[in-house]
């Protein structure tokens, strides 16, 4: 119904949330960008020309810097607000602009996949997103939020989706103690029978006082009966609407933890609990090379350029390829263990988990694919692995393959005070990401691949499977695993 339903709203069926009839708010963007675009080539002509003419002079560490692809331009997605945060995230919100955003508590994975399905809610309800910032869920509480474009590169986002993306730390002053009460819609008790709305680490520390409505139960994705926690994304729309806004507040909001007020969802900032468990046609969407999120958004979410270069020059290292020469092309592999421990159940994690012949395997499907599809003889191969049995990463040795040894890198004394440095963090958020550097570069690295082998199940398999297929046209598998032989074929 749902794909049925986008075909009769929009002309543009390769693009969610375009009408025929384009909003003003849109309309005056697409237009900014083709100016801002314009003047940006003529200043890059005359950049280049300069550059060129000082690069004999350049220090190396720069020079290698300035060999990343200028893949960005510089939007002024600031204009969608009236200023520099503010105390109050409503003094700094337009009257003619419209937003959406939502919280995140799922993992480092998880979450980036929850930004997605926030984004495509934002281009299906034409409303600027506020995107949250990453948290510490996996990793404690002594590790600050981290902003999502820190990470990804916003310009080249927003360039691709057409919609300005806009960030909370923009917004709000987060230093700042005014407390902010907001009227949200509560997703979470619909689809986990007596639970409260989900909490998320950010909210206190965005001084928000939240007042949660449930929302009705035909936000659903599944029929009743059915024991599944997806909702979905074209229902939760209609709920940016004032008809089916007004109908659907059937009981009164839950008083603020704080202040304890009862106030109803807000429409200029519509906002949402926990969008994780969200799709358009069918739960577990994004596993299908069809889902909408993925096609429309999630391919859009490149890395930042100053990370991804930080993540090649290790894979460098674990390669031993001279600075002078080009980083070859490799195979990455994801291989979870770690929490997957609990679903072995009856048997040894020997023989649980995918063996390292099984793997073997999959690499040479992999590398005899690329050979006869792209003509590229592929012979490096970088594994990235939360196992931490040094017997087990001793076999992985054996096979000629590599990884990045984080600890030998000395990643938080070599890059922590310099990544902040070099992104020009805010100084209203002074912090450094020396704890998420593993996860951060493994999914970089896995993403690099030209061909990548994960671990079924797994959604940070999943995600570099899906960027190895749509970035770079590379070969890919998924190894079964969960009881003895289970990745035979």
């Amino acid at each position: 119904m749902a794909l049925t339903s986008e075909g009769i709203l929009y002309q543009d069926l390769g693009r969610p949330g375009r009408p025929a009839s384009r909003s003003g708010l849109l309309s005056h963007y697409i237009f900014r960008r083709q100016f801002i675009a314009s003047c940006a080539a003529l200043a890059i002509v005359s950049v280049a020309a300069l550059t060129l003419l000082s690069l004999v002079a350049t220090p190396a560490q720069l020079q290698a810097l300035l060999t990343i692809a200028p893949v960005t331009e510089v939007e002024d997605a600031q204009s969608y607000l009236l200023g520099p945060p503010t105390r109050s995230f409503r003094e700094n919100l337009r009257n003619d602009t419209k937003y959406i955003t939502s919280w995140l508590n799922a993992g480092w994975t998880n979450d980036v996949m929850t930004i997605g399905n926030l984004l495509y809610l934002a281009l299906i309800t034409e409303r600027v997103p506020i995107i949250p910032s990453f948290i510490p869920s996996h990793i404690g509480p002594e590790a600050p939020p981290l902003p999502f474009g820190h990470i990804f590169d916003v310009p080249r986002l927003s360039k691709a989706i057409r919609t300005p993306v806009l960030e909370w730390h923009q917004v709000k002053d987060a230093n700042d103690s005014s407390l902010d009460e907001l009227g949200c819609w509560a997703i979470w008790p619909v689809v986990e029978q007596g639970a409260p709305p989900r909490d998320s680490f950010l909210i206190p520390k965005l001084n928000l006082d939240l007042s949660y409505t449930r929302a009705p139960d035909w936000v659903k994705l599944t029929p009743p009966g059915i024991d599944d926690k997806h909702v979905s994304l074209w229902s939760l729309a209609r709920l940016g609407y004032p008809e089916a806004r007004e109908s659907a507040i059937s009981q009164p909001p839950d008083p603020s933890p704080q202040r304890q007020l009862s106030i109803p969802p807000d429409d200029h900032l519509l906002c949402f609990d926990y969008l994780y468990y969200t799709a358009v046609t069918a739960a577990w969407e994004w596993n299908w090379d069809y889902s909408p999120v993925w096609r429309f958004v999630g391919r859009h979410m490149y890395w930042n350029a100053t990370v991804e270069k930080l993540a090649e020059e290790l894979a460098r290292r674990a390669m031993n390829v001279p600075d002078s020469e080009p980083i070859p092309p490799f195979i990455s592999i994801h291989m979870r263990h770690g929490d997957f421990r609990i679903y072995c159940n009856e048997f040894t994690e020997d023989q649980c988990f995918v063996p390292l012949p099984a793997i073997a395997r999959r690499v040479a499907e992999v590398q005899q694919e690329l050979l006869d599809r792209k003509g590229i003889n592929v012979t490096h191969v970088i594994m990235t692995s939360d196992e931490r049995d040094p017997k087990w990463w001793a076999e992985v040795r054996k096979y000629g393959w590599t990884w990045v040894d984080y600890a030998a890198e000395r990643t938080v004394e070599k890059y922590g005070k310099w990544y902040v440095k070099a992104l020009k963090f805010d100084s209203r958020l002074p912090f450094i990401i020396k704890f998420r550097y593993p996860v951060l570069f493994d999914a970089i690295l896995q993403s690099r691949g030209a061909g990548f082998i994960g671990t079924e199940y797994s959604t940070m398999s999943l995600l570099a499977l899906r960027r190895v297929q749509d970035w770079s046209g590379g070969a890919v598998r998924m190894a079964k695993w969960g009881r003895p032989g289970a990745d035979d074929h």
